[in-house]
């Protein structure tokens, strides 16, 4: 059994005996506001002519008869039991102790700083941002005008949630040139929402009237696209049992919107995710790794400290991947700053380390490039910036 379905059961055992106690709670809960109710509808009849402490003993008497004590210890215990197992599994499973894999670094304060206030600049949370901005006690003006520029695209994507494309349409049209020659399709996007939104509608003249208006100018370039926007209006008011029926999908203005968001933050120069939850999904990721790591090689704290490389890679996900990695094809070791990659006057490239040990150690002493006939030196060669 694996360690996710050794944890699943525990915690199923869990939910199981809680519901039981829970089912077992409710009976008892249930008997006692029927006594209680019994108990004030009787002296609410009697009219003040029953002795109150006659009352109350004999409410104590009728709760105690019905209260299952033994009963719900029972379930209670058993619940306890059931908790304490699983806490031992999930100990067993899993590292509780998480700082045996992290080491003392010196972090970068200011760049922190700024990773968290355009975190939630980014989120629409400008307050927290501002907050955070002062308390750092650093105005940037980069921080200060990505402010400016995280509050127009959140307006835009608050439009958008109201199928209002008109802020989005301003700022196409201020930044057409830059995303035609990115081969951007946004505008013809924002503009076939709106349309899909009156064929939905079922207004025929105002859709036809839409589609004559803002279509034509695409149609050289995106002919498959327009004629089925076209076609659409065949099915106008039954568009839901159409062979169209994806254009009024309520994830198409979701999508469109994050595209959007995209397209937006990378006119910046800008990632289109916040670097924080990325670091953190990273962390995350290679933390059992790390761990297991730290475990096997039995390393004291001071001796994790130093180790400058893994002995094993961290294999992230695709998502990770912001930059090409080189692996030189020669020592077949990955490239680092320590050891970036060179690239020599015939164009092939190699590692540094592997340039210096070709060339003795001598930068100008002359090797043979390992795929070619060509000759150079180490000092010959210039390092290569992915």
């Amino acid at each position: 059994m694996d360690l996710i379905s050794t944890v699943r059961d525990a915690f199923e055992r869990v939910t199981k005996r809680q519901k039981l106690y829970h089912s077992v709670s409710e009976v008892v809960i249930d008997r006692v506001c029927e006594v209680i109710l019994e108990t004030l509808f009787k002296i609410r009849l009697a009219h003040g002519t029953l002795e109150p402490e006659g009352v109350f003993t004999e409410f104590r008497l009728k709760l105690d008869s019905l209260l299952p004590m033994i009963e719900l210890q029972g379930s209670q215990k058993e619940m306890n039991t059931s908790l304490s197992k699983y806490e031992k599994v999930l100990e067993k499973s899993y590292n509780p102790d998480i700082s045996q894999a992290c080491r003392s670094i010196e972090f970068d304060v200011r760049l922190v700083n700024k990773i968290l206030i355009e975190h939630f600049y980014r989120q629409g949370l400008f307050e927290i941002g501002d907050c955070l901005l002062k308390e750092a006690g650093e105005e940037e003006e980069e921080v200060t005008e990505f402010r400016s520029q995280s509050l127009e695209i959140y307006q835009i994507v608050e439009s958008m949630k109201l199928r209002d494309i008109d802020p989005a349409m301003r700022w196409i049209s201020m930044n057409r040139g830059k995303l035609e020659h990115n081969g951007s399709k946004l505008e013809l996007k924002l503009l076939s929402l709106k349309y899909c939104d009156i064929l939905r509608e079922g207004n025929l003249s105002d859709a036809l009237k839409y589609a004559r208006t803002h279509f034509p100018q695409y149609g050289s370039l995106h002919i498959a696209e327009i004629g089925k926007l076209f076609t659409a209006l065949l099915w106008i008011g039954k568009l839901e049992k159409s062979p169209y029926v994806e254009l009024v999908s309520p994830s198409n203005w979701d999508n469109v919107t994050k595209e959007l968001t995209k397209q937006y933050y990378n006119l910046l120069d800008q990632p289109s995710n916040s670097p924080l939850p990325v670091v953190l999904s990273a962390g995350f990721e290679s933390l059992p790794t790390l761990l297991k790591l730290v475990h096997v090689m039995g390393l004291k704290k001071q001796e994790w400290q130093v180790v400058k490389e893994l002995p094993v890679p961290l294999e992230l996900g695709n998502e990770f991947q912001f930059h090409s990695i080189f692996v030189c094809p020669v020592s077949r070791d990955q490239s680092s700053q320590e050891n970036p990659p060179m690239m020599l006057p015939c164009r092939h490239v190699l590692c540094k380390q592997s340039i210096m040990k070709l060339g003795k150690n001598c930068g100008t002493r002359r090797f043979k490039c390992p795929f070619c006939p060509a000759q150079t030196s180490a000092s010959a060669c210039r390092e290569l910036y992915f």
